[in-house]
């Protein structure tokens, strides 16, 4: 958030003004279990990230010049943690706002001693906005977002074209907005808005979606779908300007 907008919350609460965001999530706190709560103890000093840290420096954070990837939401970990392990020549920082999930993302990266993972426990606009900087990820991973079925909660899906924008502006030339669903609505909604977003270039040979790439590891959540004969939709636009 910048200085003007961080006056005019400010100025509007003092006012007594409420100010409602739509969110694209619903937190659910969830309760800690005891694994879980001793890796964010024992992990977070050297691999968790603070929204008041401001703007990241990445190469300081990592110790090293390597491709950033970012993924939102990373739910509970499983699929971030083992792309972090079958590639350790990228860097990876996941944002989720589940504790729970934080907790055991960090666990099983401890036990897997991966060290090229960083996590964000807060809201992912708002690190977009204020700690990563423009042009810096080789990468943005969203996969599986909350798909807000009912219509008149499609405004709560975060795939709009200002987020896209955001994320255009957050991708070097030639980085990669990787997105995944479920939900074949969400798939064409997504379809749609890329399409009409600038600077970006779809991936797919067909101007729709691609087949899955073997770098996004299959989560026991889709092979249980696939069983049952459920879709998922790839998508990938680079950016071009």
């Amino acid at each position: 958030m910048n200085e003007s907008s961080k006056s005019a919350l400010e100025q509007a609460q003092e006012e007594g003004k409420y100010i409602r965001k739509v969110r694209s999530f619903v937190k659910r706190e969830g309760r800690l279990t005891k694994g879980q709560a001793a890796a964010l103890e024992k992990c977070w000093p050297s691999m968790g990230l603070e929204h008041t840290q401001g703007l990241l420096d990445l190469t300081e954070v990592f110790g090293n010049s390597n491709d950033v990837v970012l993924e939102i939401g990373f739910g509970m970990g499983k699929s971030l943690v083992e792309m972090a392990k079958n590639n350790p020549e990228q860097n990876f920082i996941g944002i989720e706002v589940h504790r729970p999930g934080v907790g055991a993302c960090l666990m099983d990266a401890d036990e897997q001693g991966i060290t090229n993972l960083r996590v964000f426990e807060h809201d992912a606009v708002e690190i977009l906005a204020d700690c990563i900087a423009d042009g810096s990820l080789a990468k943005l991973q969203l996969f599986f977002p909350d798909p807000w079925h009912k219509k008149r909660h499609h405004k709560r899906r975060i795939v709009q074209l200002e987020f896209a924008e955001k994320i255009r502006q957050k991708l070097k030339i030639g980085g990669v907005f990787h997105m995944a669903t479920d939900w074949e609505n969400y798939a064409e909604h997504m379809l749609e808005v890329m399409s009409a977003a600038p600077g970006y270039k779809n991936q797919s040979q067909n101007n729709d979606y691609v087949p899955r790439p073997d770098f996004r590891p299959l989560t026991k959540f889709e092979q249980r779908g696939h069983r049952l004969g459920h879709g998922v939709w790839d998508l990938m636009f680079e950016r071009i300007s």
